[in-house]
């Protein structure tokens, strides 16, 4: 699920998704309310998450941070498992896994996200 293009493009999708395309844009939207603490900006926007995988009673989302080093790791993926089991309730399985393959980069950050940070 990691090998997702740059989202600069707003047709471009901002992660891989695999699954149930009613659930598509309600997954998306709850990640994007979670926002990463240090770079205030949430991380659909800052390209942390690299997939997501829908099924029958569970959803896989792979993400990263910005280091590896990031002191809110914990709590962003916590946040995201809230999110998440608000959307779906708690009968279906969430897992988050950390991936680094490939690092994260400011690329793969949205248009809006770079014109906040005034890259753009």
């Amino acid at each position: 699920m990691a090998d997702v293009p740059s989202h600069a493009n707003p047709r471009t999708p901002a992660f891989a998704y695999a699954g149930p395309a009613g659930l598509e844009a309600p997954l998306t939207a709850a990640l994007s309310r979670v926002v990463d603490p240090e770079m205030a900006l949430n991380i659909v926007d800052l390209g942390l998450v690299y997939g997501v995988k829908a099924d029958e009673g569970r959803v896989d989302v792979d993400l990263t941070m910005t280091s590896a080093a990031c002191p809110v790791a914990e709590l962003i993926i916590e946040d995201v498992t809230n999110e998440l089991t608000d959307l779906l309730g708690t009968e279906t399985k969430i897992q988050c896994r950390l991936v680094w393959d490939p690092p994260w980069s400011p690329q793969r950050m949205s248009l809006r996200a770079r014109t906040a940070m005034g890259w753009d």
